[in-house]
């Protein structure tokens, strides 16, 4: 298609993706009370644990209706995974025969899943990360962080995980697009281990050193599986060209 069909087609899934993120913010609303508490519950556990005053204030007037609709905006965005992972896959789908749309699907099928495990073990990691950096604290001291800063905190590390899980399904992509191969994504991969382990630096706390091997093994795994699905994709598209060119040789 010519530059400007591309670029009405990818206004297109960006106006249904967020559409979709618009309904799910419209639940996340009425739920953004309830996932307050569950992201405040390990400052409760510091509080009960070590004795001292560990909880979120509001600096300012709207700072709790804001806090509201951030935290429908995260869960919004959540809820509409399937939606916004679907547009990008069909932005690509375009170029790609139809049994390999096909298989983009399946992928697909798993680029979901891995998101909210992602999330999930961002969730996962969160409680002993507040526990870990509010520990630094002197004891004497109260640990009242402002509630933007708080959800700022705990909002990227969910997503930025289950954005992190979802990338070796787009190493895919690209490999059944014909834009890389099974070769070149084992033959990055020291730079794949040290971007991976970098990114479990930032996204985990220093002295957590359990939560950073845990994140760095699961997206490791993710990487070469990736790399191994590739590898059969091209496998499968070098038989299918022998096959053309010993039927093109027959008279």
């Amino acid at each position: 298609m010519p530059l400007a069909q591309h670029l009405l087609e990818f206004r297109r899934r960006l106006f249904i993706s967020a559409i979709a993120i618009v309904v799910g913010a419209g639940a996340g609303f009425f739920t953004a009370e309830w996932v307050w508490g569950q992201l405040r519950e390990p400052l409760r556990r510091v509080a009960e644990e070590q004795g001292r005053t560990a909880d979120v204030s509001y600096t300012y007037v709207t700072e709790a209706f804001d806090t509201r609709l951030q935290i429908a905006f995260i869960v919004a965005l959540i809820i509409a995974s399937p939606v916004w992972l679907y547009q990008i896959w069909a932005f690509f789908m375009p170029a790609l025969h139809r049994h390999e749309k096909r298989l983009a699907l399946g992928f697909l099928g798993t680029a979901v899943p891995l998101f909210l495990a992602g999330c999930y073990v961002g969730w996962l990691v969160l409680p002993n990360m507040v526990t870990l950096l509010v520990g630094f604290a002197a004891e004497d001291a109260p640990s009242l962080l402002t509630a933007k800063t708080y959800l700022d905190f705990t909002a990227k590390l969910l997503i930025a995980v289950g954005i992190a899980f979802v990338l070796p399904v787009f190493l895919v992509m690209l490999n059944i697009a014909g834009v890389i191969t099974a070769k070149q994504i084992l033959g990055g991969w020291r730079v794949a281990i040290v971007v991976i382990a970098t990114f479990a630096a930032l996204a985990t706390p220093a002295a957590d050193v359990v939560s950073m091997f845990i994140l760095m093994g699961a997206m490791v795994v993710l990487y070469f599986a990736a790399a191994g699905v590739a590898w059969l994709n091209d496998r499968r598209a070098a038989r299918r060209l022998a096959k053309l060119e010993e039927e093109a040789r027959v008279p």
